[in-house]
């Protein structure tokens, strides 16, 4: 069994090593152009060169949990494409979202501009019971991440492409329920795949359908928020503010206003990070299981693009 690892944004070393121990009756090689044609591919944004060279694999595991990069690229119609279902990714997730929900409903910005300039003064804060947080994707980190939430005591509004059930969350699912979904809801925390279907979801008009004074946590993709609507909403006092870890270009441009925005927190792209020992051993599993004929989790639906 031959595997060649392609990631052209990370050390190689570590997960070269990690895959040769998990994995010690295969053959595992750093791709090269040229190099020779493997069973399994480990790629993170690899480029087309890869896919037009590789032309024998029997399935790509990607080294994350999105896969919109993979799918801009020209693929085999039956190449198996298998993403990462947690891997360490979902608790990463809940705690960036706990922080970013109880920042803006504790007023903890606030208080830390007051602090730089020595001010000591007092603000009501949000209760949580009157803050309705929608999550707006209920996959693997939807889930984990709505369950974060609702133990904190937040009311909390569940979005799924179909239904699906919550002990506690209170369900939304199809395009004819969205609108109801955001209108419920004063936190938007967006946590979809990149798709088709999803890009720009988050423009003017459905923000606008937020509860005023709302607030988005975009953990996502960049390319789910219609900029410009954004920071009009912001203007206009309807939204309080924003916490995005993701962009439509990465890195955000130093001249991007978000940056300078005083009602948005950027971070970059570290909401959950991939965690090395913890995915080699998540993709080692499913190899085997691929070798034996065994279902896998994880497989994409090239159709729905996740």
């Amino acid at each position: 069994m031959r595997i060649s690892f392609c990631c052209t944004d990370t050390s190689a070393t570590e997960w070269l090593d990690g895959l040769r121990a998990a994995l010690p009756q295969a053959e595992v090689s750093l791709w090269h152009s040229g190099a020779p044609l493997a069973d399994y591919a480990v790629v993170w944004a690899p480029p087309q060169t890869f896919f037009d060279e590789q032309t024998q694999l029997k399935a790509v595991f990607n080294t994350g949990a999105g896969v919109d990069a993979l799918l801009r690229l020209r693929l085999p119609p039956d190449l198996r494409i298998v993403r990462l279902d947690d891997a360490g990714m979902a608790q990463q997730m809940a705690e960036y979202v706990c922080h970013a929900l109880l920042r803006y409903t504790r007023g903890f910005a606030r208080y830390a501009q007051q602090a730089a300039h020595a001010q000591w003064k007092q603000h009501d804060a949000l209760t949580a019971a009157h803050c309705p947080v929608g999550i707006l994707g209920l996959g693997v980190l939807g889930e984990q991440v709505a369950r974060a939430v609702a133990a904190l005591g937040f009311p909390v509004n569940g979005w799924s492409r179909s239904p699906k059930h919550l002990p506690g969350v209170q369900r939304f699912c199809g395009a004819q329920e969205l609108p109801a979904f955001l209108a419920a809801s004063r936190v938007l925390v967006c946590l979809l795949p990149l798709t088709p279907d999803t890009r720009d979801l988050l423009n003017g008009a459905r923000l606008a359908l937020l509860q005023p004074g709302g607030y988005l946590i975009n953990v996502a993709r960049g390319a789910h928020v219609v900029d410009e609507d954004l920071l009009a909403l912001l203007e206009s006092g309807h939204l309080a503010g924003a916490t995005l870890d993701v962009f439509r270009t990465e890195p955000l441009p130093s001249a991007h206003p978000f940056w300078t925005h005083p009602h948005i927190t950027v971070t970059p792209h570290i909401s959950a990070r991939t965690l090395v020992a913890e995915s080699i051993a998540q993709i080692a599993g499913k190899i085997i299981a691929v070798e034996q004929g065994q279902p896998v989790r994880g497989e994409v639906d090239l159709r729905r693009g996740y």
